[in-house]
């Protein structure tokens, strides 16, 4: 019989057999590509992969503050560092790295508004988290080599797939077909025994409709901070089809990592004397030895895969369907010391009421779902209307591997499990109208579904649906050609996360987001200016603490605001020597803070720093070099909301240098480039992220000098 369509339920669990959603998405696949019709138009589609994410990204005609960052933007600087990292001289950025360096496990803020309030889409399919809405970054090590361009909204922005977005959206466009045949060997190595190596390769436009890409990485690095190593693996995989009209691509992507931990960073006492202590994994054995448990790390392997049709119907209309499903699986491991024999549903042993264990965290989940838009685009009006609907369903459960007194425990018993789900659908419609030559007027129209199920003693018993509603309209006026001004209002609401439910919080959050801005466009200068305020109810604010397994602990503001302005510009004082300044300055308030009963009046929201300044200069003396001056400076801020003094981070400014030289030889290869980065060459002695637990300042300590070269041949 034939079973490409056999599918079944787990009872137990309700979760849909993998293997029947692959037959589904491989059947899909076949049949949209033997069963297309020619569209009337029959002229090549032009920027075919830009359909994938055109129902997620703006242009300067959407009144909307965003940055874009483009595969030769990166390519000078990916010598191994993390995405966020290497978007660090964004406006209104800041980046942080639990190992120090760079790689593993890091993290971003935009405008104060940490990871988990960043909506993330690579094609436009959601990529956060769907219960702890974070992004993971050493999931996918080496990904920015295979991204084609990302794009950075601040704020609210305009309607995307996923969880709402509530201080930024991030969405990454992965890489383009190749119309010929070409290979890569990239190499790198560094400080803290770093390095990297990547083979990618393309088959080319075989009968000028047929290719087939992929990308192989490794990574390794000792960090910083002691013991906190990674090992990292990643591959990239798509098949393209490409018509007069028509786009079909199937990608398969995903990494596997083992990342020793390092987040519980370093009390102020020991960060004098030691800045790369990490009390991770310690231990006192019988004989009273202080040690370090070697297996302290975390483990997952997470791989995606994704289907996308792209249809050009007639020369007003294009359409986007797309399938994806995400299958992760992973642990971490720790050493517990003293641990109770309750904890972990053991009897006691004879007067023994604790022991040594070592215990593992369990995550087995799987994303799966599909979004859809269609654009409709004539002389006055560009229409999109999209969606999308996702299913999330995640086995949390623990482990006792080894124990000192293993009491009545069997290898392979659990002493906790948790089954959650969750289901989000969202519908939304983005407009915008040209009015008269100089003004266009936009609105955008979002409904979103959401159903959280969980059961687990940290969570209690949750059971939960949201029905929000989020409309944004803005005008966008061009005074004359070079001048454009912009005003906007965004609504945006969104749900509590795992942790939130953890802590007792459960209350969703809302935010009225307003932006005023001016773009400027000349022959040597491009600058934008943008002054925001954003008014929350309910905010969800990080109190600068963490759970047991690292993930910050939040609690809700009943009132706050975010009131800034941001400027970023592009300079050619030459056509060697660019210089790209960016600057944002803000205010970051609760309003009529409470916290355990005590009213604390107006304070500043934590990890929310008044100014942030970035720099490029880039110099090109001859063709094929290039030099570039990177800067950072990030002010004070504070890592709870009572303005503890003890609870402040000093404000950094960090310099990096990075060269590139090209040589292109007549046989053999088609260019060879060598790479260089001096990061903090000033060797600043910084902190760039923290918390606290009670009232005690615990640090994440950054590298000082340090570099990383490499080379890299194409074919």
């Amino acid at each position: 019989m034939n079973t490409i369509f056999t599918c079944h339920k787990d009872t137990k669990t309700e979760r849909f057999n993998a293997k029947c959603l692959f037959s589904i998405l491989f059947s899909l696949f076949f049949l949209f590509s033997f069963s297309q019709e020619k569209a009337k138009d029959t002229t090549r589609v032009n920027q075919l992969d830009e359909v994938l994410v055109a129902a997620v990204r703006v242009t300067s005609k959407t009144p909307v503050s965003f940055s874009n960052l483009t595969k030769t933007e990166i390519k000078t600087r990916n010598l191994g560092q993390d995405i966020p990292i290497l978007m660090n001289y964004l406006p209104s950025v800041v980046t942080t790295s639990d190992a120090g360096n760079g790689v593993g496990y890091t993290g971003i803020r935009v405008r104060g508004s940490d990871a988990t309030r960043v909506n993330v889409t690579i094609n436009g399919i959601p990529y956060n988290d769907s219960e702890s809405h974070g992004t993971y970054w050493v999931n996918m090590p080496d990904f920015a080599s295979s991204v084609e361009s990302l794009q950075l909204q601040r704020g609210v922005g305009t309607s995307t797939n996923g969880a709402g977005a509530f201080g930024a959206s991030l969405n990454m466009l992965t890489d383009s077909y190749a119309k010929k045949a070409t290979g890569e060997i990239a190499s790198s190595f560094g400080s803290f025994n770093t390095y990297k190596n990547t083979v990618k390769f393309s088959t080319g436009l075989m009968n000028d409709h047929f290719e087939i890409a992929g990308r192989l990485s490794a990574l390794k690095s000792d960090g910083f901070i002691d013991r906190a190593a990674s090992d990292l693996k990643s591959y990239f995989l798509q098949g393209t089809y490409v018509g007069k009209t028509t786009l079909i691509k199937a990608l398969a992507f995903g990494g596997k990592e083992k990342t020793y931990q390092s987040w519980n960073g370093t009390d102020a006492e020991t960060m004098n004397s030691n800045r790369t202590f990490n009390s991770a994994g310690i231990f006192t054995d019988e004989f009273g030895k202080t040690r370090f448990y070697d297996n302290e790390t975390d483990n997952y392997q997470q791989d995606h895969f994704q289907l996308h049709w792209s249809e050009k119907i007639s020369k007003k209309w294009n359409t986007n369907l797309a399938f994806h499903y995400t299958k992760g699986k992973g642990y971490y491991e720790n050493y517990k010391e003293d641990a109770s024999f309750e904890d972990y549903n053991l009897v006691p042993v004879g007067n023994l009421t604790t022991t040594d264990v070592v215990r593992q965290k369990w995550l087995d989940n799987d994303f799966y779902g599909t979004t859809f838009s269609a654009t409709y685009k004539e002389a006055k009006w560009n229409v999109i209307l999209g969606g999308g609907y996702n299913k999330y369903e995640g086995d949390h459960y623990g482990k006792v591997i080894w124990a000192r007194y293993a009491s009545q425990s069997e290898l392979g018993d659990h002493y906790y499990d948790d089954f959650a789900t969750k289901t989000d659908g969202t519908l939304f419609a983005k407009a915008n109208f040209q009015v008269s030559a100089k003004m266009s007027l936009f609105g955008d129209l979002q409904y979103r579904n959401v159903h959280y199920k969980a059961n687990s003693w940290e969570t209690g018993l949750v059971n939960d649906s949201f029905r929000f509603f989020n409309p944004k309209t803005g005008l966008n006026f061009d005074i004359n050609s070079k001048n454009k001004v912009y005003v906007s209002y965004a609504r945006a609401n969104r749900e509590p996360n795992r942790t939130d439910y953890e802590g007792g919080n459960a209350k969703p959050e809302k935010l009225n987001d307003f932006e005023l801005g001016w773009r400027f466009t000349g022959n040597k200068v491009q600058f934008n200016t943008n002054v925001y305020y954003m008014a929350y109810k309910d905010q969800l604010i990080l109190t600068g603490k963490l759970d047991d397994v690292g993930s910050p602990i939040r609690s809700n503001s009943e009132k706050s605001y975010r009131l800034g302005l941001e400027v970023d510009a592009t300079i050619a004082l030459s056509e060697q020597l660019v210089l790209r300044p960016n600057f944002t300055l803000s205010s970051n308030k609760n309003q009529a803070l409470a916290v355990a009963g005590e009213n604390y009046g107006t304070t500043t929201i934590a990890y929310s720093p008044s100014v942030i300044m970035g720099n490029i200069v880039v110099y090109s003396p001859f063709e094929n070099w290039h030099f570039s001056l990177l800067q950072k400076f990030v002010g004070e801020q504070y890592m709870n909301n009572i303005e503890l003094s003890a609870a402040k981070l000093a404000d950094y400014f960090v310099n990096d240098f990075n060269v590139s030289y090209e040589i292109k030889p007549k046989s053999i290869f088609n260019s060879i480039v060598f790479h260089g980065l001096i990061n903090n060459f000033l060797d600043k002695k910084y902190v760039s992220n923290g918390y606290m637990w009670d009232v005690y300042p615990y640090y994440y300590p950054q590298a000082g000098i340090n570099f990383l070269a490499g080379m890299t041949l194409k074919f």
